[in-house]
């Protein structure tokens, strides 16, 4: 035990001394972005650039996958003014609700979102609603905008040679993706129209004290204004990843490994589960949601003190995910995360158990930095606790989680409620896929 407990720091030491170039790339690879976005901007007033990427930077940091970055473009519009009209299954408690734009009758001041490139009007004649601001009309104008603005800083020279790639944008798809060189690192970023806004969601609105996260921070970043994004060609939904981001800042600034582990898990989950980067699986987003989830129910700084126990919080939550099949979104607990037909769950969970067994074959910084044959890291008696549940999901009943935690050694836990409510948040959350409408 003692030659392992350092190799985690080792292997966490490998992770931190990528930071710095990473944190350079970004910043590089920005730089270009905003040249384009400060042109597109220049072209067309109705479209503003965000400056405040502070949080991309920041979870860049933690990350050693390649996933896309969101970026927000905001539409220069009154928010306020607009009527944002729920539609589509929500309203029935089926889904993620959507939305319309819709421009009052009145329109005054909103004269630059009633022209035909961006609005359709309203073939209901109502006094209330003229019509709508479409998101696909909108997407289809930000991508015009792009290219001239590429065109336009290539020729001037605002931009080197080969730092954006624009080929993607053919793509239809409810986003604009831009590859762009930060230097050794190549960034996909996925541009995105949002309209802010402070749009009553109830499921925001009843955050109340998480234990795990400092008093009454959750009530203040759900506070925030939302963005709406585009959900399908005819409405918008609401986006919390800026919000989440925000969540994990504020883990962030506690004492102990929450970041440490997700950052860990994350490199292992690129390399190993993933095969570098090359096969499908789990995403940043999917860990994130882990460790916030454990984060709820391991609350104590006590919880957090030592990296390797860190490290084995986040696998339990993880692999009663997987073999539920079920991970609820941190903010809308109904929402699956896991509901996406390409994950193939079972592989996953016998990857992710094979780590939690024997997690010395995955920490390898080089392959002469362990010997051939690394030791198992648990007795084949939890071995065999790990395996048993993903065939049959009545297995993680809170007492076989019990019995699980009470063999691990990392763990010291006295509290059942605190399991007990997680797995009833997990058994109540729908199949529903998070994107769908």
């Amino acid at each position: 035990m003692a030659v392992q407990v350092p190799l985690w720091h080792h292997y966490l030491q490998a992770i931190r001394s990528r930071a710095a170039p990473r944190a350079q790339d970004f910043q590089r690879a920005e730089n270009v972005l905003l040249t384009v976005l400060e042109q597109v901007r220049s072209l067309d007033p109705r479209f503003l650039v965000d400056y405040s990427q502070d949080l991309e930077a920041f979870q860049f940091a933690l990350r050693s996958s390649e996933d896309p970055l969101d970026v927000e473009v905001p539409l220069q519009v009154d928010a306020e003014a607009l009527l944002v009209e729920e539609v589509g299954a929500a309203a029935a408690g089926d889904g993620p609700a959507c939305y319309r734009l819709g421009v009052p009758g009145a329109g005054a001041g909103l004269e630059r979102w009633m022209t035909d490139d961006v609005f359709s009007a309203s073939s209901e004649g109502r006094a209330k609603c003229c019509g709508h601001i479409v998101p696909s009309k909108v997407l289809h104008v930000l991508r015009d905008l792009l290219v001239a603005a590429i065109v336009h800083c290539k020729h001037h020279s605002l931009i080197t040679p080969g730092s954006l790639n624009a080929d993607s944008l053919r793509e239809e798809q409810l986003h604009l993706s831009l590859l762009v060189s930060g230097g050794w690192r190549t960034i996909r970023f996925n541009v995105m129209p949002v309209v802010r806004t402070r749009l009553r969601v109830p499921a925001l609105e009843g955050a109340q004290l998480v234990p795990g996260f400092p008093e009454g921070s959750l009530k203040r970043i759900t506070g925030q204004e939302v963005a709406l994004v585009p959900a399908s060609a005819e409405h918008w939904r609401v986006s919390t990843d800026y919000l989440l981001t925000r969540l994990l800042g504020v883990l962030g600034s506690l004492q102990g490994h929450r970041l440490d582990s997700l950052s860990i898990l994350d490199r292992v989950n690129h390399e190993s589960w993933r095969d570098g980067g090359q096969g499908p699986g789990l995403t940043f987003g999917h860990l994130k949601t882990v460790l916030l989830w454990a984060s709820v129910l391991f609350p104590t700084p006590e919880d957090w003190a030592e990296l390797q126990g860190a490290v084995y919080r986040l696998l339990v939550v993880l692999l009663c995910g997987l073999a539920t099949r079920t991970l609820p979104h941190f903010l809308h607990p109904e929402r699956n995360l896991l509901q996406d037909a390409s994950l193939d769950l079972s592989t996953l969970y016998q990857r992710v158990e094979r780590f939690a067994s024997q997690p010395e074959a995955s920490l390898r910084i080089h392959v002469t930095h362990l010997g051939r044959s690394a030791p198992p890291r648990i007795g084949s008696g939890v071995r065999a606790l790990l395996q048993l549940p993903a065939s049959d999901p009545t297995y993680w009943a809170t007492a076989y989680f019990d019995v699980l935690l009470d063999k691990f050694q990392v763990f010291n836990i006295q509290d059942r409620d605190r399991i007990s409510a997680m797995q009833s948040v997990f058994r109540q959350t729908k199949t529903l896929g998070a994107g769908e409408c």
